[in-house]
């Protein structure tokens, strides 16, 4: 049996062990629940070789063109990225149309959502101005800075 110094010394502790958990708890919940900013991973990263190689393999798929991409822009953020490439051989002495795409990450992989539409003057292309509003409503959990500003600030009206 614990005397009355002990009782309290036990029950202190329970505390402090209580109060420990709340806090770890509260921390990871930050840690977890907080989104990451948007970055641009650099040239040569693990992340940026997969993100083109996701769009290397559709434009051969698609195309069949063997590829290598002069980013213009990418922007990574919670499992999401567009990117703006001008494609070209690789020897570089043939070049193409240049192609954006939105890709999501999902089992670990970095996989096309969607490749932006270029023609002139069709409403459901790149160039429409109503583009990046209408791929919002279309990916609703799409974070909106990954897109490029000029677009974003255009078509949503922000």
């Amino acid at each position: 049996m614990m005397n009355p110094f002990q009782m309290k010394l036990f029950a202190a502790a329970q505390r402090t062990r209580g109060m420990l958990v709340v806090l770890l708890l509260l921390f990871a919940g930050t840690v977890e629940g907080k989104p990451h900013p948007a970055c641009t991973p650099p040239p040569g990263s693990s992340e940026r070789r997969q993100i083109l190689g996701a769009l290397r393999h559709e434009i051969s798929r698609l195309h069949r063109l063997d590829v290598v991409f002069v980013v213009g822009f990418l922007k990574v953020q919670d499992g999401w990225a567009w990117v703006e490439t001008r494609p070209q051989s690789p020897d570089g002495r043939s070049r193409y149309e240049g192609v954006s795409a939105l890709l999501r990450k999902s089992g670990g992989l970095w996989r096309i959502a969607e490749i932006a539409c270029s023609e002139p003057d069709n409403p459901e292309c790149l160039d429409s101005p109503d583009y990046f509003r209408k791929l919002k409503m279309r990916f609703p959990a799409l974070p909106l800075t990954v897109l490029p500003p000029d677009s974003v600030t255009g078509s949503l009206g922000k």
